[in-house]
């Protein structure tokens, strides 16, 4: 019986795998990459001719059998485009089905992007919220935001540069001018941390293309004394629109009002009734 061994990779420099995750690559029977052409450099690189086979979002259902045939007869690595598998990737699926079939799973920890951000960001690292790749389209983005909205922790998301704007722009709508890192190409050659606000952010990368990987690291719900009245509603309206249901948006504008759940939620009541009113 082999063991399945989940092994980090660099995120952009090279040096940064381990003795450990060299060692492994070169004596493991089968490697299970995300992106094989990323795997076949890394390989190359140094020297290793271990057989690769793909493993991605595309065909996982297809390839977890035959990964777990070959983890009858021998050790299997996994590794993800880059830094750690099973974030944000489907490794998670095979690791599953592996302890399921009772095979032996273990990891061969090094580089993430996740951490590596954090660190960097100045930000509060204590106590954070990873949350992968922000949704794609901007409703159901603005409704996880929304979600997100009363949760204190720094929050550290994943975003395509094709989306970086009306990621920010939804960021600064939903949570407000927080403060926030934009880390680009982290450990690469052209490796960018730009540190300030979201509003900074979006007006910093308004005039260029946004080009490489990007995660996002954004300060959490700020301690803040009560709200007025007129702040609370206006708060319920946005939520609503983001798409967050009644409940949602009561729950989470009383977390940052310091208003009552249930007075909060009598507001939107009244406003409803209003609305019904009008509409006679």
């Amino acid at each position: 019986m082999g063991t399945l061994y989940l092994v980090a990779t660099p995120i952009g420099n090279l040096e940064d795998i381990t003795l450990r995750a060299l060692r492994v690559l070169k004596e493991v029977a089968l490697i299970a990459a995300e992106d094989t052409r990323t795997a076949h450099l890394l390989l190359a690189h140094y020297g290793i001719s271990t057989p690769v086979t793909s493993y991605f979002e595309g065909n996982w259902r297809q390839k977890t059998g035959r990964i777990l045939r070959q983890l009858e007869e021998g050790d299997v690595a996994l590794v993800s485009e880059a830094g750690m598998p099973g974030l944000s990737d489907p490794g998670y699926e095979l690791v599953r089905a592996a302890l399921e079939r009772g095979f032996p799973v273990t990891a061969v920890p090094g580089p993430t992007a996740l951490v590596t951000a954090l660190v960097l960001s100045g930000l509060p690292t204590d106590r954070f919220l990873y949350v992968g790749f922000l949704p794609r389209r901007a409703s159901e983005r603005r409704a996880l935001l929304a979600e997100l909205a009363g949760v204190r922790w720094t929050l550290v998301a994943f975003e395509a540069p094709h989306r970086l704007q009306e990621s920010l722009a939804d960021l600064e709508a939903v949570l407000g001018d927080r403060p926030i890192a934009v880390c680009r190409e982290l450990t690469k050659m052209f490796e960018e941390v730009w540190r300030g606000t979201v509003s900074g952010a979006r007006a910093h990368f308004a005039d260029r293309e946004p080009r490489g990987e990007f995660t996002l690291v954004i300060g959490g719900a700020p301690e803040e004394e009560r709200w007025d009245e007129a702040r609370v509603r206006a708060a319920l309206e946005e939520r609503l629109k983001a798409g967050a249901s009644p409940a949602q948006a009561a729950r989470q504008v009383a977390a940052l009002s310091g208003w009552p759940r249930r007075k909060v939620y009598e507001f939107l009541i009244a406003e409803n009734a209003e609305g019904a009113e009008k509409n006679r």
